[in-house]
């Protein structure tokens, strides 16, 4: 779309297409002006397809995306990717986007938003790879380098490589809390310490945002309130087995701490979990639906103001083309009417339905009486507020070339790999591994090309001067469409895997390094160990370093390490430091982060290494 000039010499979008700069394309206005002049313009049908922040997803480099019906036909404007390509044709695909948006009548723009893209992990309702983005580790391990300069530095870098794709919101970062060592999620959060995670939480959310809301940033999406960290029985509120959060020990405060972090440092927008919380007080219906946890405790006690979206395809699930249908995540709800299911969203003070693109759910409610459209209105207001923050309705384009040539840069690459480093955890054992030169090492789960640059890689132990493995979390396997992503169950390696271990450990100096996206068990690991690392996303030559003495692991475990299965299973979903005799603490190799609230008595606290 050109730019016209107005008779004052202001260069403006002609939205409407009428050859006027009317007040909402007028970048000279106040915001909140220019969203009521827009506002008015609006019809209800403009209202609600505003209301559907649907998924998008991207195939083939010569075709655009699915969603073009959505946003041509139904006017919806928010799309959550799906999958990203290469940087070059995500920009490609975000401009065609936008010519859409630029035809229709108001010519509101599209906002695209996007899961964590900048890790290890892969999980297609949590976490992506792909497109060429500079790689960290998870979540989890920025909260292992106690370093919230360098987390700010780490997310500013990756909300340029995002916004160089298109990616104007962050459905991220996670608040919760990791008090319940089995939760599948935990990988995402910041750990289990209140206060570590709200440091952290606090320098992400300046790192993506900056110092205010503007062109320059990426809006972050903070999650799942009120906290989904105590998650009953460790089970994830994506199943219908996981449905609920347990509170046993009264501590529904504690898990509020990140969130009052991420609201002091002005996150832009909320995402309610799908869990039911239990013995709280407030309605036990799932958090997106539960009017104490939104218009209560999130709009009234905090008085929060920015955009709330609830958490994706609550109400009717997810078609997968091809493969089937997750099921609808309405929890404690499941039988009532859809329309009275809606009723509860509006009722709640929710903005946007994640996932959904039926915007004739929100029409209706209208025209039944469950709702009014002033109702409506004041969630318009707060997604056109932010649309306009980000300085959508003046310059919705990005640059191709521009955005291949900025995404993966060697510079950003580096300081991902940095962080990967420092975040690199010495649970026991030497510092640096002393071999011989040019030593025979035996490698499994680490490319042999890299191994190579360290030593001759020999085929069997019995050949080896020194073995050096990295090894997964151990988890229970599961067949679900979308469980086999989420890493849940027992904690501990299966007899087999252990008896393994130790056999290898009998025949050459053994050094394991667990990829910990949740706490393990590793008790008899770490009696079998010459040296025990813990990674959180990291490359094959950055834990080689470490292993022989190229680079020390100074990161601080997020969480603690429990002894065994018993005490995890003993322990409360809500307390953090609850495990009896945690293996290695929360803070280790340094001080322990125990700092049991005030009204909790949590056992356990004294660590035993």
């Amino acid at each position: 779309m050109k730019l016209l000039r107005h008779l004052d010499g202001t260069r403006f979008r002609d939205l409407n297409h009428n050859g006027t700069m009317e007040p909402y394309e007028n970048p000279g206005l106040p915001i909140e002006e220019r969203v009521a002049d827009l506002l008015a313009r609006m019809t209800l049908a403009e209202k609600a397809a505003l209301m559907c922040h649907g998924r998008i997803a991207t195939g083939r480099p010569d075709t655009f995306p699915t969603g073009s019906r959505e946003l041509t036909e139904l006017g919806i404007t928010h799309f959550l990717l799906m999958t990203v390509p290469a940087i070059e044709v995500m920009a490609r695909w975000n401009n065609h986007l936008q010519d859409l948006a630029a035809e229709t009548r108001l010519g509101i723009p599209v906002t695209l938003s996007s899961d964590p893209r900048h890790g290890f992990a892969h999980n297609p309702a949590a976490a992506h790879t792909g497109g060429g983005f500079s790689r960290g580790p998870e979540p989890i391990g920025l909260a292992a380098t106690d370093d919230p300069e360098l987390v700010r530095e780490f997310a500013a870098a990756t909300a340029r490589e995002l916004r160089a794709a298109g990616i104007r919101v962050a459905v991220h970062p996670m608040a919760d809390l990791a008090t319940e060592p089995r939760w599948a999620r935990i990988s995402g959060t910041f750990g289990e310490d209140a206060e570590t995670a709200a440091r952290m939480l606090a320098a992400y959310i300046g790192g993506m945002q900056g110092a205010a809301l503007g062109s320059d940033s990426v809006a972050c999406m903070v999650k799942h309130f009120p906290g989904g960290g105590p998650a009953a029985g460790g089970e994830d509120p994506h199943f219908a087995y996981g449905r609920f959060q347990a509170y046993p020990g009264d501590n529904l405060e504690y898990h509020l701490r990140p969130f009052e972090a991420a609201f002091e440092a002005g996150v832009a927008q909320v995402m309610p979990g799908y869990g039911i919380p239990v013995g709280t007080g407030m309605a036990e219906v799932g958090a997106c639906f539960n009017r104490d946890v939104i218009a209560g405790l999130l709009r009234g006690r905090y008085g929060f103001d920015g955009v709330v979206c609830t958490d994706f395809n609550l109400l009717e699930g997810m078609r997968i083309p091809g493969v089937g249908t997750l099921p609808a995540r309405n929890w404690g709800v499941e039988e009532l009417p859809l329309a009275e299911q809606v009723r509860l969203l509006l009722d709640a003070d929710v903005d946007q339905f994640g996932g959904e693109t039926r915007p004739e759910l929100i029409i209706d409610a209208v025209r039944s009486g469950m709702a009014t459209e002033a109702r409506i209105d004041a969630s318009v207001r707060r997604i056109l507020r932010d649309k306009f923050r980000l300085g959508l309705f003046e310059d919705p384009y990005v640059d191709p070339a521009a955005g291949a040539d900025l995404v993966g840069r060697p510079a950003t690459r580096a300081l991902g790999r940095r962080v990967q480093q420092r975040a690199l955890v010495r649970l026991r054992g030497v510092a640096a591994v002393e071999v011989a030169p040019d030593p025979a090492l035996y490698v499994e789960n680490i490319a042999p090309e890299v191994a190579a640059r360290y030593g001759r890689v020999v085929d069997t132990p019995a050949e080896a001067d020194l073995a050096i493995i990295r090894l997964a979390a151990p988890y229970e396997r599961r067949e679900g469409l979308l469980e086999r992503y989420f890493h849940s169950g027992s904690l501990e390696f299966p007899p087999e895997e252990t008896a393994r271990l130790r056999a290898l450990a009998a025949e050459v100096p053994l050094v394991a390094c667990v990829h910990l996206d949740r706490p393990a068990v590793l008790t008899e690991l770490a009696e079998m160990a010459t040296q025990l690392l813990a990674d959180f996303g990291a490359d094959d030559d950055l834990v080689l370093d470490v292993v022989l003495g190229r680079a020390q692991a100074t990161g601080r475990l997020p969480f603690d390490l429990p002894s065994s299965m018993r005490a995890v299973e003993e322990s409360r979903e809500d307390v953090p430091f609850d495990t009896e005799a945690p293996l290695f603490h929360c803070g280790h190799p340094g001080p322990s982060r125990h700092r049991a609230p005030e009204h909790v008595d949590v056992p356990g606290t004294e660590p035993t290494h």
